[in-house]
């Protein structure tokens, strides 16, 4: 099969504010024009607690202000699922595909990118999995990726958090995905290393290709909103 070509944005350190904004811009343009290719955000958020439409309060173990006063952001979103970590030693990716180019399938495409990552798990020698606590990508009993996504027209965002060397004390002030009886684990602390970022992008990204038929092309951010401005205007 020929792989169709897709749009990589490897942007670590940007906020969750202004990736929710990129998100937002692509998303939109993709409902409105399907000859845009699919696009791949990856990225590393300052540290952030995110909640989805089925977020419950109670699930932040902290008051807001306390929170916030200790420099973490705080937001409310359109994906699915409950409350949610991002920060530091974590490789956040959000898909913005259009699944008319692959298949109707909201179950399957959220069983693809656990498989994806689930493969780039396994060259760094960790068993990943699934578990009927929910989804996600599970080592053990422990979770080590989250996923929550949002679909409109068959075109989706928001994604997926994969742990490598993130500071497991911040999920101490939640309940990761609503689920309190579950553990959360690393990439570091599974595999006995510290892998490097660039080895799990690499790994992540040959994944996504390989179960979506796709041949990413790196493009920055700024390019890819200017050109899309440009076509637009």
């Amino acid at each position: 099969m020929a792989l169709k070509t897709a749009y990589l944005i490897d942007s670590p350190g940007l906020r969750y504010e202004q990736a929710l904004a990129l998100q937002n811009a692509l998303f939109a343009r993709k409902i409105k024009d399907k000859s845009m290719p699919d696009v791949l955000i990856l990225t590393e958020h300052p540290a952030v607690y995110t909640f989805g439409k089925s977020g419950r309060e109670e699930n932040l173990l902290l008051p807001e202000q306390d929170i916030r006063a200790r420099g973490i952001e705080l937001y409310w979103t359109d994906r699915g699922g409950d409350i949610t970590f991002h920060g530091p030693g974590q490789l956040v990716g959000y898909p913005i595909f259009d699944l008319h180019n692959h298949y109707l399938d909201v179950g399957r495409f959220l069983r693809e990118i656990e498989q994806a990552l689930i493969d780039a798990l396994a060259v760094f020698g960790i068993q990943g999995s699934r578990n009927a606590a929910g989804t996600g990508v599970w080592v053990g009993e422990a979770k080590i990726a989250a996923i929550g996504i949002k679909l409109s027209r068959w075109v989706t965002k928001h994604g997926f958090a994969l742990n490598i060397t993130t500071d497991l004390t911040y999920f101490e002030n939640i309940i990761p995905c609503g689920i309190s009886d579950k553990a959360v684990t690393t990439m570091a602390r599974e595999c006995g290393r510290i892998p490097e970022r660039a080895e799990v992008v690499a790994q992540v990204v040959a994944a996504f290709s390989a179960l979506f038929s796709l041949k990413f092309q790196a493009i920055g951010a700024e390019k890819i909103l200017q050109t899309l401005q440009h076509e637009s205007g």
